[in-house]
């Protein structure tokens, strides 16, 4: 349990970066990106093959980043100098990608096992330092014998990445270039009254947005062990679900709690899928149908309650109204 639990928090702060990226693009641009699909698995071509030809696996993440960048800008370069539908250029990009993808690993898929990743070379560091040695012996001092995971690299390391990125994106979000590219999302007629540029603040939001997806593509990769072609399919629900989840649980009153919703939505959420294939109801082909409930979940049960405040409220207006229509006519 423990174990599974584990893991579900190491995924769960790869894939928040992804989630950040979704929510670039869908809440701060208010773009339907279906991009998502073909740069994740963008991100995990480029870092799988160039780590296969004896690149750095650091340097060939940060490539990853840039490529996911360009792809992202592409989809942009669609919709504002070529005038086509915002959801249509994401199709269209992210069918053009898959082929690409494809071009680039050579293959459907690009074994990573017997590679030095990001995460080995964190592991032969962190053993250096002697960092899990020191940790088991303080869990067994005080009986967690039971907790202890096999290295806490991977989850340290992870951690630190996406409050660097939090951090940035938040300062980036609130500088004179990040508060134009939320205006083109929030009213793009007023930020063109402007005499704002709002084609290319809509490329660069759209790049930011693909850059991160394919920089957790790129990590995914290196922590599953392989690069598959098809690895991308249903990313952006993936995303959405995380976005929405978080959003519910955490609210989205300023940038600094939006994107720490995101990124707690996306542990949730790799949480909920390891806890429901822990307890088997599901199998493990079921991974798309979970996600699916979970975003269905995830979008009714806040109307519900929602629903059941405001009858609430009606109730004790009308409570309130008899009770005052009450002590009138005793007067």
């Amino acid at each position: 349990m423990f174990t599974a639990i584990f893991g579900s928090f190491e995924s769960g702060l790869i894939y928040a970066i992804m989630a950040l990226g979704v929510y670039l693009s869908f809440r701060i641009l208010d773009f339907p990106d279906l991009t998502v699909d073909g740069s994740f698995v963008t991100g995990a071509a480029v870092s799988a093959i160039l780590i296969v030809n004896g690149t750095n696996p650091f340097l060939a993440t940060l490539v990853a980043l840039i490529i996911g960048f360009l792809a992202g800008c592409m989809t942009g370069i669609l919709h504002t100098k070529g005038n086509i539908n915002p959801l249509l250029s994401g199709i269209l990009m992210m069918i053009a990608l898959y082929s690409i993808n494809l071009r680039i690993m050579g293959k459907s898929n690009v074994p990573l096992l017997t590679e030095e990743t990001v995460f080995t070379q964190l592991q032969d560091f962190w053993n250096k330092l002697g960092i899990d040695a020191g940790l088991e012996r303080l869990f067994l001092s005080i009986g967690l014998d039971g907790f202890i995971p096999k290295t806490w690299s991977i989850l340290i390391a992870m951690l630190v990445l996406i409050v660097i990125i939090k951090f940035l994106l938040d300062k980036f979000l609130k500088t004179e270039l990040g508060l134009a590219i939320r205006a083109v999302g929030d009213n793009e007629n007023m930020i063109t009254s402007f005499s704002a540029n709002t084609d290319m603040l809509k490329i660069l939001g759209l790049g930011l947005s693909n850059g991160l997806v394919a920089f957790s593509g790129a990590f995914i990769a290196q922590y599953n062990g392989f690069s598959d072609v098809g690895m991308g399919i249903g990313m952006i629900v993936i995303g959405l679900a995380s976005v929405i989840i978080g959003e519910a649980i955490v609210g989205t009153k300023s940038i600094v709690r939006a994107t720490l919703a995101v990124i707690i939505g996306a542990i949730i959420y790799r949480l909920i899928v390891a806890m429901a294939l822990r307890f088997n109801f599901f199998e493990t082909g079921d991974m798309k149908l979970i996600t699916a409930c979970i975003v269905i979940g995830a979008l009714i049960i806040p109307q519900i309650i929602d629903k059941q405040k405001e009858k609430r409220k009606k109730s004790l207006r009308r409570k309130r109204g008899g009770g005052i229509a009450t002590t009138k006519a005793n007067l």
